[in-house]
């Protein structure tokens, strides 16, 4: 790994925290498998199957649809090529625009946290690299979903294209307004801390559907809000710490 990019991955290790934990806990050489150091190439397959076991499984996700499409999802075709080694372990890894990969174990628990399934329509706020889109695509779920940052929203665009997930729509632009065409949805997943929950998004919520989304400033929480026939309820899971949501988003915090 290049120094710069050692550098953005350690400065992320610092603020990256769940629950009171480093969200990233054996990035270079943890329980996941260290690939570092060797010519052959990996057995992806093998470390998918122990980053399910070792950090999803034993984290308390159960949802065999949730697993086994973390289990499939190739995660190193969704990081650059150097740092593909670290792609199943635990923690957050650096991707295009100065941006990161979730650590593995919250992109499941945040899939599970939708409680959607094969037939079901999703709209994710912030693409990123297109691996959260990849894992519900992968459970049969149709995706829309918006990434506000051009070289990302072409890139990922261009990966999903590739890898053939063809039930994933991309659109590139400002998510704080969902995608009202599509609407509504039974799920909703915000990959980017708003300081409030977007009004738009409440309103493109299916009745019955979730919302999983991390909210606040410095000290954010998931949450997971759900639409009923007379309102909404919501419910905080754990504390996490997700990039601030840009855009209208960050104008309406001023």
């Amino acid at each position: 790994m290049r120094p710069g990019w050692r550098r953005l991955v350690v400065a992320m290790l610092a603020i990256a925290v769940v629950g009171g934990s480093t969200m990233a806990c054996g990035l270079f050489g943890g329980k996941a498998g260290n690939t570092a150091g060797s010519k052959e190439s990996p057995d992806w397959k093998a470390l998918r199957e122990r980053m399910v076991r070792d950090q999803i499984e034993a984290r308390g996700v159960r949802d065999p649809k949730v697993l086994e499409a973390m289990r499939a999802v190739p995660r190193e075709k969704f990081v650059p090529e150097n740092v593909q080694r670290y792609a199943y372990e635990d923690g957050p890894l650096p991707i295009e625009d100065g941006q990161t990969i979730s650590q593995p174990y919250i992109v499941a628990l945040m899939t599970e946290l939708l409680e959607v399934g094969s037939g079901d329509k999703v709209l994710e706020i912030g693409t990123g690299s297109g691996y959260q889109s990849a894992v519900l695509a992968a459970m049969g779920v149709e995706v829309f979903t918006i990434e506000i940052r051009p070289l990302l929203c072409r890139t990922a665009r261009e990966r999903l294209r590739k890898l053939g997930y063809d039930s994933v729509h991309v659109r590139c632009g400002d998510g704080y307004g969902g995608w009202p065409e599509a609407a509504p949805f039974d799920g909703i997943i915000v990959t980017a801390a708003p300081e409030r929950v977007p009004d738009p998004l409440l309103d493109q919520l299916k009745v019955g559907g979730h919302m999983v989304i991390p909210v606040g400033a410095f000290y954010q929480e998931l949450k997971v809000i759900t639409r009923s026939e007379s309102g909404y309820e919501e419910r905080s899971v754990v504390p996490v710490r997700f990039v601030p949501m840009t855009g209208q988003a960050e104008r309406d915090a001023q």
